[in-house]
């Protein structure tokens, strides 16, 4: 398992080289909606690709190498994870980004709303 520090640097290196579709999402979408997001944010042995706290919500952008065989299991192991810690994972492949921007921005905001709502629905019956 990597150190938290090489995590961080690992971090440090996406966010400088982000994919086109990471940074069409962040500066088109995500960096103005006005619940915040992180972009590459450690998360125990993982960084995700957008995490908002306040939905415990991790954003997930695959590429094709999401798509083979090992991919897919690593994503598998990685999304449960990240529930297993109470997150929420949503994952939209780069086709999603450039043929359905619209729709992908809209079931980011639908998430981040029902899982506030229902956080506070539960602190509310505490």
């Amino acid at each position: 398992m990597k150190s938290r520090t090489s995590l961080r640097t690992i971090a440090q290196e996406l966010r400088k080289n982000a994919t086109r579709e990471e940074r069409h999402l962040w500066y088109d979408f995500l960096k103005t909606y006005p619940v915040q997001f992180k972009r590459q944010k450690v998360i125990g042995r993982f960084v995700v690709d957008f995490y908002c706290a306040r939905a415990k919500l991790a954003i997930e952008l695959d590429g094709a190498q999401h798509f083979e065989e090992q991919g897919i299991a690593r994503d598998r192991e990685r999304s449960a994870w990240l529930m297993g810690q109470g997150l929420y994972v949503l994952r939209f492949s780069n086709r999603d980004i450039w043929e359905n921007f619209p729709g992908v921005c809209e079931a980011i905001h639908r998430q981040v709303q029902c899982r506030i709502a229902a956080k506070n629905s539960l602190a509310e019956g505490e």
